[in-house]
């Protein structure tokens, strides 16, 4: 069987490969549209990491004919395609110009199941789908402090994050909770809720500074008691490397249910809660406050789970092996 070639925005991805499946071959990084329309005629597979204009570029240029290949085109594999349910009637427009393009698409890996709301608004179903889980983007950088218990409830993170809900929950409870001091501008554009106002939060609720760095994010974890993770009900995407990298400092993790999340995870790994109930997710942060035992029983489960998915080679791993079981598939 000939050697396959595969192109991708991946940086560090492996540029000689094998799946347990036999196939092997080589893969090249190219950072723009222009290096893939150039790499097209000696490529088989090009693999996009959740760039969408990326994609959208190479949709548009094989309906104009720029990606021949011998007899055919490259196959089209979408990695991590970061969608928003459609709210408003632009957004609806918007997703339904999205759908087209998509079809275009020939391949879809998600770090999710749970798919309902991307084949509904946008066409990506599951027969057109694969699923992986994820990685602590912490994995292989960092040896966790097992032993530090912590001292606050800490919720951050930006996408569709709930932190109205967060803060009428903390608010009913005696115990200290804290965020990183928020960056609005950022909040927006990733769709959260934060509409109080710094100086009505909760009184329990402290600022965190942070500089964004990774040695600040692992300390600001680190000097949790526990992690909550609020996440909107309009949430089609549940992407959980905040979770991963929470359990990854062995913490226990509380968060809501949903894509990304309640198909990845389990009840034994993390506290699910609805969305947008600040009463089910105060008694939640109430239960494991209290309960010793079950806190660290839940850390321990969380730790174990998000130490064997390993780091990014291994991710990339199994990327490898969806993208050449679903090529191979389809090649009959």
């Amino acid at each position: 069987m000939s050697p396959f070639r595969i192109v991708t925005n991946f940086e560090r991805f492996p540029s000689e490969w094998s799946t347990p499946g036999g196939y092997s071959g080589t893969s090249e990084y190219c950072p723009s549209l222009e290096c893939f329309l150039e790499k097209a005629n000696q490529t088989d597979i090009f693999l996009i990491n959740g760039d969408l204009d990326l994609i959208f570029g190479l949709v548009r240029a094989s309906f104009l004919g720029r990606l021949r290949r011998k007899s055919t085109r490259p196959r089209l594999v979408a990695v991590d395609v970061v969608l928003r349910r459609p709210l408003t009637l632009k957004a609806h427009v918007t997703a339904a110009v999205k759908k087209l393009l998509f079809k275009r698409v020939d391949h879809f890996i998600n770090y999710f199941r749970e798919s309902e709301g991307y084949a509904r608004h946008f066409g990506i179903t599951p027969e057109r789908s694969s699923a992986t889980p994820f990685k602590a983007n912490l994995r292989h950088r960092y040896e966790p402090n097992l032993d530090k218990e912590g001292e606050y409830i800490l919720c951050f993170g930006r996408s569709l994050r709930d932190y109205d809900t967060f803060f009428d929950a903390v608010g009913q409870l005696p115990y200290p909770a804290a965020i990183p001091y928020p960056d609005f501008k950022a909040l927006r554009s990733h769709s959260a809720r934060f509409t109080r106002p710094l100086d009505r939060l909760p009184r329990n609720v402290r600022l965190l500074d942070d500089d964004g760095s990774q040695d600040r994010l692992i300390q600001i974890i680190e000097d949790a008691r526990l992690v909550v993770i609020p996440i909107l009900a309009s949430s089609i995407l549940g992407g959980n490397s905040v979770s991963l990298n929470a359990m990854l400092l062995n913490k226990c993790v509380i968060v809501t249910e949903g894509p990304g999340i309640s198909d990845m995870l389990t009840h034994d790994q993390v506290v699910m809660v609805p969305p947008e109930n600040a009463g089910s997710l105060a008694d939640a942060i109430r239960r494991v406050w209290e309960d010793d035992a079950l806190r660290r029983r839940i850390a321990a489960a969380g730790y174990a789970h998000a130490l064997s998915l390993g780091g990014e080679p291994e991710l990339f791993q199994r990327i490898l092996d969806l993208t050449m079981a679903w090529y191979c598939r389809r090649s009959g």
